[in-house]
């Protein structure tokens, strides 16, 4: 039986996402694979979680190519951007909060391309006077890594439907960043 790789990672993100200590014994177990099979794919915890964070950067950076964030208005690319990301939500919420994996100039290299095209999109929505101006467009794009990792805790733990969680994180985040036009 051929072991599906990128299946085993994101068991591995949902059950590390929520508990860092989570064992390899454990992951196996989720994953529906041996102790020595997940070994044999990863030689280890740091192996893995390099791989996770491989996958997750690729995977986002799939994500922000389909939502074609220069087309159209930046609202509407932010909500393309939250409903292209959503398969991939629980790698990434694993990622924003390990912060072992900041380490190395690749891995580095690789999370500033992705930030850049985020908080581009941003400046792209604050020059064109749909979002407030006093929020930075760095502290925005933490704020939507911040609610996409939430948002998939929350549907992992029951709390929210998987159906309703793109709405939920693009009407809260444009709601609190789009331009009052009352004075």
């Amino acid at each position: 039986m051929a072991v599906d790789r990128e299946q085993v990672l994101r068991k591995a993100a949902a059950l590390l996402a929520r508990r860092a200590t989570t064992s390899m014994d454990d992951i196996a177990r989720a994953a529906g694979i041996s102790r020595a099979t997940l070994h044999r794919h990863f030689a280890g915890r740091d192996a893995l979680i390099r791989a996770l964070e491989e996958l997750g950067i690729a995977q986002f950076a799939q994500a922000m190519d389909a939502a074609g964030l220069d087309d159209g208005n930046a609202s509407d690319a932010l909500r393309r951007l939250i409903t292209e990301a959503e398969p991939v939500a629980a790698v990434l919420a694993f990622l924003f909060t390990e912060n072992q994996l900041f380490e190395g100039a690749e891995v580095n290299a690789g999370w500033a391309r992705l930030d850049a095209r985020i908080t581009a999109l941003f400046r792209r929505g604050q020059e064109e006077g749909d979002f407030r101006i006093d929020l930075s467009s760095a502290w925005l794009t933490e704020a939507l890594y911040g609610l996409i990792g939430a948002g998939s805790w929350a549907v992992q733990e029951g709390r929210v439907a998987r159906n309703d969680l793109n709405h939920s994180i693009a009407e809260l985040l444009l709601g609190g960043i789009r331009r009052s036009m009352e004075k």
